[in-house]
Formats: C-alpha cells, structure tokens, sequence
C-alpha cells in the first residue's frame, strides 16, 4: 500500500511540474517582437547599473543576448522557459528561447534574467549555425558572479562567452542537474 501512496504521489509532482511549464512557456510565448526589444533593452540597463564590469564586457563582446525574463518553477522535476534578443553592433540580430529542464531536489518558483555576452566571432557563428546552444556543448560560458567579475577586465576575456544572471525574484531551493538549451524562433 505504501508502495502504491508513492508511485502515485510521484505521478502527481510530475504532472504538477508540467502543468507548471506549460501555463509557463505559454504566457511567455505571447511578448511580441517589440516587447521583447524594450524588456531586453530595459534588462541591460538594470544589468550596467548593478554590474559596471558587464557594461565593460559588452564594449568588447561580439553580439550580446538578452533574456529579461526567464520563468523558473520546479517539484523534483521543473523547468525554465524566457525569451530573448540578440543584438550584434547594437542592431536586433535574431531572436531566441532558453529552455532547461531539471530534476532533483528543488521546489519553488523564481524568475530572473541573464545576459549572455558571446566574445569570439567563433561563439557567434555557433549560435547563428546551431539548432540550439547547449550549455556545456560548444563554446565556452564562463557564468560571472561578483568573485569572477572581481578578477574580470578587458585584458583578461578568454573566453568565448560569459554570462551574467541577475533580478532574482521569487523562492527556488534546488540542488539540482539541469542543462539549458537557446534555439532560434521568430517574431
């Protein structure tokens, strides 16, 4: 019997989950071309005000890509969802997703935004001829926290990509393997 209380408690965390993603994905899905244009401007310029070391990144990155808001939500298994634009000499270039899927030990929900500033034209062209960047597969992303960006300047970016999170709201607790993948849409 306690077997069964289980299984069936397991059934419904993960049906919770995905109910989760899809009211998630679909609200997400709705920013228009436009939208997406002034939250991702608005997204940097909460970055460069809290962050000066990014603002100094983006003046030597190749093409900078903008999620301002990404969805998270998770019990035991959860996921992310956001929209964003890419922008190569301050020009809208593409716009894409950011969707990873998890499972462990998480519950909560959370938005936030991050930024990835892509260095090496080598890191650009893999975005542009990729069906999707997986984190971990391809070009190097260095993720900066306040110990990295410490250390970061102009004379020290080796890398091909570095990535800023920032705006957290909300209450996630996760320890937690997830893989994130950015695909090209249109809008």
């Amino acid at each position: 019997m306690t077997n069964i209380r289980r299984t069936l408690h397991n059934i419904l965390l993960v049906a919770a989950a995905i109910f989760s993603l899809g009211a998630i994905s679909s609200h997400a899905d709705a920013a228009t071309a436009e939208d997406l244009n002034k939250d991702a401007a608005q997204a940097l310029q909460t970055l460069y005000k809290s962050n000066p070391v990014a603002e100094s990144i983006s003046k030597k990155a190749k093409a900078v890509l903008v999620f301002p808001n990404i969805i998270k939500a998770g019990l035991v298994f959860g996921g992310s969802y956001g929209e964003g634009v890419l922008t190569k000499d301050s020009h809208v270039a593409g716009y894409y997703n950011s969707v990873s899927a998890s499972w462990g030990w998480q519950a909560g929900a959370e938005s936030y935004a991050y930024v990835v500033f892509l260095m090496s034209d080598k890191a650009v062209k893999y975005l542009d001829k990729s069906k999707g960047w997986e984190f971990g597969v391809g070009p190097t992303v260095v993720v900066v926290n306040e110990g990295v960006a410490k250390n970061l300047s102009s004379s020290t970016l080796r890398n091909d990509a570095y990535a800023f999170i920032f705006d957290q709201q909300g209450l996630m607790a996760s320890l937690s393997m997830e893989g994130t993948k950015i695909s090209r849409i249109k809008r």
